[in-house]
């Protein structure tokens, strides 16, 4: 299989000088292409450090962080803006501008490439609503769609380019039962049909059953990894 993301002896710290802290230690983990993990471990735990690093948010410090071959460690900031084009982004609070309509927002998805005409951005925003059953809102605002409604426009922007990579930082965390295992299934079924890898950091037990891996964390480390089987974790 191939290794679309592979960290080696990852650090990282917070601040400078005497408020320098250490917030990850010795990471080391490797996700093939297609692959669906889950992150999961109490707050605090370095969760959403990691995916930023993995996402090209900030940069690595020391260690080595290989995303599609790129190496992030020390990298600057163009080099950052490089690897966050091959990334989709799903965050917990669905980070939608309030301005825009949910074609817009979607559409946004594909600001960054620059190769993709107008026309090409609408026709491929409008057909990603509809892939996620939202092709009657597309006129609509944030302000007019519910918690779930507004997750499956994150969820189409964050596919909308195709990317290789889905980071999803708590997805379900503010949407009840049914309306998280809809978003997830969402996920599962656009990631799977356009052959891409799902990196999810999540406290919903609810949906661990969608991974093909779980990685927990604890105090900025990974304690334990496994496969899943009939929803367990073995």
């Amino acid at each position: 299989m191939t290794k679309v993301i592979c960290i080696h002896n990852l650090d990282y710290y917070f601040g400078d000088g005497k408020l320098r802290k250490q917030v990850l230690f010795n990471i080391n983990l490797e996700i093939d292409a297609g692959e669906i993990i889950i992150l999961t471990g109490p707050s605090g735990s370095g969760k959403t450090t990691l995916l930023t690093l993995v996402g090209g948010l900030r940069s690595a410090q020391s260690g080595s962080l290989q995303v599609l071959k790129r190496e992030l460690c020390g990298a600057n900031a163009e080099q950052l803006v490089q690897a966050r084009r091959c990334n989709g982004y799903i965050f917990q609070a669905h980070n939608l501008h309030g301005s825009l309509t949910a074609l817009q927002n979607v559409k946004m998805g594909l600001e960054l490439h620059k190769y993709i005409s107008q026309q090409q951005m609408q026709t491929r925003s409008v057909k990603m609503l509809e892939q996620v059953g939202l092709g009657n809102h597309f006129d609509y605002y944030p302000a007019q769609l519910s918690g779930g409604q507004k997750q499956r426009v994150a969820i189409a922007r964050a596919l909308v380019s195709h990317p290789q990579i889905v980071l999803a930082d708590e997805p379900t965390a503010s949407l009840d039962s049914q309306s998280g295992r809809d978003v997830v299934n969402l996920m599962q079924k656009l990631a799977k049909e356009q052959s891409c890898t799902i990196l999810m950091v999540t406290h919903d037990h609810r949906i661990l059953d969608i991974a093909d891996r779980i990685v927990r964390m604890q105090d900025g480390k990974l304690v334990q990894e496994g496969t899943v089987t009939k929803n367990y974790l073995i």
